[in-house]
């Protein structure tokens, strides 16, 4: 019996660090257009090029979410398999999963694939990732129902929040006015937002200064929810100084069991920009 997790690639675990006797891991990359160039959003990406590429184009950039076909190549490589996507209010990538899980068990009836709407992405949909891993390398029944169930209860307790400094891609896509964006550069104010239990983006707070914006994230977290014991993942777009000073400040104010640092992959650089931070809790 093989057992597989699929994600999106907004997820930022690259597949290069998932390891596993029992389960198999795979990304289906989203598709990023810059200008005339298209990145694809894999474990070969360079970040890196991808944010100097956008600062360089004038005009806005797009996303564009993974085929039916290609969720449904993922799905066909095992016989149990769990499938998180980033939340279907900020993309069409849950529909298409569905849809490439309908794909395959018009040939394959007997396969068993369950679809879950992280409702959010980069850390939360790691630590999604890690519980499914856990709870399938124990397993002893094949209770494929029990797990997605409980990746389901696991999933809606886990909450997102992040903040930017950088507003380039907001006010080229039309998100933001230009002169918005430039007062809150130059006056180094951070907005600091979180993820809606529907998977939608609210704008929480604003600060002013790294320290306070810190401050601010634990705060929001606490009143977010019960952090004793909770796993912390902190996604950075070129900003590991900046995760380390995040960390150490959510050590101290939050009774949390521990706090993992990853970078961003290219869905998570497109729409974080340089310095932003990301954190699933």
């Amino acid at each position: 019996m093989i057992w597989s997790i699929v994600s999106d690639s907004s997820c930022d675990l690259r597949v290069s660090d998932f390891t596993s006797e029992k389960v198999l891991f795979e990304t289906v990359p989203l598709r990023l257009q810059v200008g005339a160039r298209e990145f694809i959003d894999n474990d070969e990406l360079d970040t890196r090029e991808l944010l100097t590429a956008m600062d360089a184009e004038k005009t806005a950039s797009s996303t564009a979410c993974p085929s039916p076909a290609a969720f449904a190549r993922a799905f066909e490589k095992a016989d149990r398999t769990v499938c998180f996507t980033i939340s279907a209010n900020l993309s069409g990538t849950y529909n298409a999963a569905v849809m490439g899980r309908e794909m395959v068990l018009e040939e394959h009836p007997e396969k068993e694939i369950c679809i879950i709407d992280s409702k959010s992405t980069a850390g939360a949909m790691v630590l999604l990732i890690r519980k499914a891993k856990e709870l399938m390398e124990a397993d002893t029944q094949g209770d494929f129902a029990g797990i997605c169930d409980q990746l389901r209860m696991y999933q809606a307790a886990l909450r997102t929040c992040f903040t930017l400094e950088n507003f380039d891609n907001l006010i080229k896509n039309g998100r933001m006015r230009p002169l918005v964006g430039t007062l809150l550069h130059s006056l180094g104010i951070h907005v600091i937002a979180d993820a809606t239990p529907q998977g939608t983006i609210h704008v929480a707070d604003k600060a002013r200064g790294e320290g306070k914006t810190y401050k601010a994230i634990t705060e929001l977290m606490r009143g977010s929810k019960d952090c004793e014991g909770a796993h912390v993942v902190i996604s950075h777009c070129e900003n590991l100084a900046g995760a380390m000073k995040l960390k150490e400040q959510i050590l101290k104010d939050l009774p949390v069991k521990g706090v993992d640092i990853i970078s961003c992959r290219g869905l998570t650089t497109f729409y974080a920009m340089e310095k932003g931070l990301i954190v699933g809790y």
